[in-house]
């Protein structure tokens, strides 16, 4: 990348940062392809993300995080066997989705009403620096409308949402070929590979 992309990357970071602080849907590039975003405790950018989607509420939804301590607070650690979080933390930073117990003032919009929640560490720089400067966790579903394919890139979007999200992060998806696999972090049971 050049100065002039990494300038241009920047500036989309602080967008789409203040654009989740106010209240907003936003879209960003991950390992695979491109996300559809909110504060996951902003119930109203929460329910617009799922009309956008049309996608059924009881489905719950990833979180990801630019380090751990961003992923503790959604985790019920003493439910958690010591082995397990062992497992979860020597795969991460990476595309490792894991379902872990949910602590319990989780809002129960994220998970669908689902006991666990899935959560990723992500090491795709862009979705990282994305974490860092919202200061925490963020929703992460694939930018589509249900049952379509995911974006990925922000042409895909634009053309998926036009100008309905309040932002968009312009930058390249990581070099997998689809989405992470998510597991159980307690089991080992891979959910989705």
């Amino acid at each position: 990348m050049n100065a002039s992309s990494d300038a241009s990357i920047q500036a989309g970071l602080e967008r789409c940062a203040a654009a989740l602080h106010a209240g907003g849907v936003i879209a960003y590039p991950t390992e695979a392809v491109y996300g559809l975003g909110c504060d996951p405790h902003d119930r109203d950018a929460f329910e617009r993300l799922f009309a956008l989607k049309q996608r059924p509420a009881t489905q719950g939804v990833l979180l990801i995080g630019a380090d751990f301590e961003q992923l503790r607070p959604y985790i019920d650690l003493d439910a958690l066997p010591a082995d397990a979080l062992q497992r979860v933390r020597d795969s991460w930073p990476g595309p490792n989705t894991w379902i872990l117990p949910r602590a319990a003032d989780v809002p129960p919009w994220i998970t669908g009403g689902h006991d666990g929640i899935a959560l990723r560490m992500t090491a795709h720089a862009p979705a990282a620096a994305l974490c860092r400067a919202f200061g925490r966790a963020l929703v992460s579903t694939s930018a589509n409308r249900h049952g379509t394919p995911p974006a990925r890139d922000a042409a895909g979007v634009h053309a998926a949402f036009g100008d309905r999200l309040d932002a968009v992060l312009d930058a390249p998806v990581g070099g997998a070929d689809k989405p992470t696999t998510i597991r159980d972090a307690v089991t080992g049971a891979i959910i989705r590979g």
